[in-house]
């Protein structure tokens, strides 16, 4: 990913908080020749042997599985907060642009057991089911329920690099109040990017 070094957030520890709250992203890799993606939760997590992976599972009809190897590796995309801003909030002319933050993660997949899966799909559930107002568990489904597990292939991503863009308006930070107030009256994703921008001011 094209990255300009003062838009590179190299803090990993913030880069995993962002993965974790912003999991739903896009798998990449080539499938006959072109590329494929497909839009999926990718939890990150830590194995048994200590190494950070991205788990997650695709239906088995979806013919990306069929072209993983161990060797190449996969590209996942990570959206955060994004919004337009407008020159007029500047105080010298200038071009508008847009803010945003975006994560790359690269890594190599290991295809996992019936089991490994199923376990993955538990912690799936149990995470996005904590907040719930009647929370449901793969505990309390029936084996014919659970069974569609067969329909999926479930793998994990080992990781091998992350690249993330902060884009904030650095490099205009004599501006910087103004573009949060503006930023503040516009829509949810413009409220985000403010508040990323006060967290680096």
């Amino acid at each position: 990913m094209y990255t300009p070094k003062h838009y590179k957030n190299e803090d990993l520890a913030s880069v995993k908080e962002f993965i974790k709250a912003n999991s739903f992203g896009i798998l990449v890799n080539q499938v006959d020749g072109k590329p494929w993606a497909t839009h999926i939760p990718m939890e990150l997590d830590t194995d048994a042997d200590g190494n950070e992976a991205l788990v997650t599972h695709i239906a088995k009809a979806n013919p990306q599985w069929r072209h993983f190897t161990e060797t190449d590796e996969v590209l996942c995309i990570f959206n955060g907060p994004h919004s337009y801003v407008s020159s007029s909030w500047y105080a010298d002319e200038e071009v508008p642009t847009w803010n945003y933050i975006a994560v790359h993660v690269y890594g190599r997949i290991r295809i996992l057991s019936e089991d490994e899966v199923l376990a993955s799909m538990h912690r799936l559930v149990d995470k996005y089911e904590k907040d719930s107002k009647h929370p449901i568990s793969l505990h309390e489904m029936s084996p014919k329920t659970l069974a569609q597990i067969r329909g999926v292939v479930g793998f994990k991503i080992l990781i091998t690099d992350i690249q993330a863009t902060y884009k904030l308006s650095q490099g205009r930070e004599h501006d910087h109040s103004k573009i949060i107030s503006e930023l503040k009256d516009r829509d949810a994703g413009a409220r985000a990017i403010a508040v990323e921008m006060e967290k680096k001011t």
